[in-house]
């Protein structure tokens, strides 16, 4: 498997440019489609029944929009560049849509008897080498009940026939944003049904910045560790935790495009490395991290090659293996290394910055109560679950502990609006539900139980 961090020399690159081995989102159709693929000479994108090469993606810049054409029996993508004429053309439309209403559609009927163009002919035009705007125009020209239509029905058929005839592929930058809207469209219930706006209310609840030492348990496909990662921008470390013999998996992760500074600042550990909280020598330190460093390589291993799997993201457009080129494997910095001894002695003696928990399989309040001795003291931590009660019971017990400041349990609510000339409205569908999210800040209680860690003694 190529390594999923970027080459150090093309890290100012990335943010741009897509690049041969790069991992991108294709939004088709305006998103009735999405795809995450990774860019390769042999890589393939299937619509409807063609398969398009996506090398001529390669280099280009990010927010390119693509079109199928076909050459003979042969398609392909096409770069396309909306021109100054169209974007009049739709600007002059949506400022006559409120004159144009004496037409209506209740003399049409549905009978399939509208079109003269049959689909033998449509087979001749793609024969011939026609275009699918051309194809288009042929339909609407060929249709006896188009004119008659609506302004509304118009733009209605002549999109439904764009889909259909041509398709057009829309290269996205994959980003926390665009990566969680994607997936949970596809398959919610692989990031916990983790919406984007409860996804910002915890990176914002848990005040992540710069430089900040973050500790997360992350059973969401490890997509809270990228979005992390990428608000630290290579500053301060990302320590991903786990309880059980396996770590979680982190397969959304690689799907950034992080570069190798970023991605040597991804860490993940036991928490029982963790919650030593009794000072620890180097030589001790040495010694359990060879006693766990085959283990953690072998699963990692197993992982890995999971992640190539077409299961594991939402749709994967994966290079055929006869005509793919043999990709080499390098040894830059992988995410997910075992942390160095420094910092395990640096966060045992300071502790963590803030503390983000995203784990629905967990018990919110047993997991809280180890992992909350691991911070400084004042530092926020923030929680979500996709239900209700668990988090409530986590909060009391915060409170009867008097463990934590400040607690705040709070449900999202988001509401997509549909801006168009005449047709301003909240979506007829939406996800109403986004789980819950609580909050505070931790204090200090003079009710601990067993040994303080050092970087309790003498704070206030």
């Amino acid at each position: 498997m190529s390594d999923s961090c970027v080459p150090q020399s093309d890290s100012m690159q990335s943010s741009r440019v897509a690049w041969e081995g790069c991992s991108v989102l294709l939004d088709i159709n305006d998103g009735d489609r999405l795809v995450f693929s990774r860019l390769t000479s042999g890589a393939t994108l299937k619509i409807g029944n063609k398969n398009c090469s996506l090398k001529p993606l390669i280099g280009c810049p990010y927010g390119s929009l693509f079109q199928i054409e076909s050459a003979g029996d042969r398609t392909h993508l096409a770069r396309v560049t909306p021109s100054a004429e169209e974007n009049n053309n739709v600007q002059e439309k949506g400022e006559c849509e409120v004159v144009d209403e004496s037409r209506d559609n209740r003399a049409l009927v549905d009978d399939n008897k509208a079109q003269t163009l049959t689909g033998e002919d449509i087979d001749e035009m793609r024969k011939q080498g026609a275009k699918g705007d051309e194809i288009i125009e042929a339909l609407i020209a060929n249709s006896t009940t188009y004119g008659k239509k609506t302004q509304f029905s118009q733009e209605k058929y002549r999109l439904k026939k764009q889909k259909k005839y041509a398709p057009k592929v829309l290269m996205r930058r994959p980003f926390t944003r665009s990566i969680c809207e994607a997936y949970f469209k596809k398959y919610a219930a692989r990031i916990g049904f983790l919406r984007v706006d409860t996804l910002s209310l915890l990176l914002s609840m848990a005040n992540v910045g710069a430089s900040s030492d973050v500790l997360v348990v992350d059973m969401v496909g490890g997509l809270l560790t990228g979005a992390v990662a990428e608000r630290l921008g290579g500053t301060g470390f990302v320590c991903n935790t786990y309880i059980g013999s396996a770590p979680y998996s982190m397969e959304i992760v690689r799907i950034f495009n992080f570069n190798d500074e970023i991605c040597k600042r991804i860490v993940r550990t036991h928490l029982d490395d963790l919650c030593s909280a009794q000072p620890v020598t180097s030589e001790q330190i040495d010694k359990h991290e060879s006693e766990n460093h085959m283990e953690l390589h072998d699963e990692t291993s197993a992982m890995n090659v999971e992640e190539m799997s077409v299961s594991a993201d939402c749709e994967v457009a994966d290079a055929d293996t006869e005509t793919a080129p043999t990709i080499k494997i390098n040894k830059s910095p992988k995410a997910g290394e075992k942390p160095s001894p420094e910092a395990f002695q640096l966060w045992k003696e300071k502790g963590f910055s803030c503390l983000i928990i995203a784990a629905p399989d967990l018990d919110p309040w047993s997991t809280v109560k180890r992992l909350l001795p691991l911070l400084s003291y004042s530092a926020p931590f923030a929680i979500y679950h996709q239900h209700l009660q668990p988090l409530a019971t986590c909060m009391h017990n915060l409170q009867v502990e008097k463990l934590a400041i400040g607690l705040q349990l709070s449900e999202p609510w988001l509401r997509e609006y549909q801006v168009l000339p005449s047709r301003s409205h909240p979506f007829m569908q939406m996800n109403a539900f986004g789980g819950y999210v609580l909050c505070g800040t931790r204090i200090h209680t003079a009710a601990a139980n067993g040994g303080t860690p050092k970087h309790e003694k003498g704070a206030l």
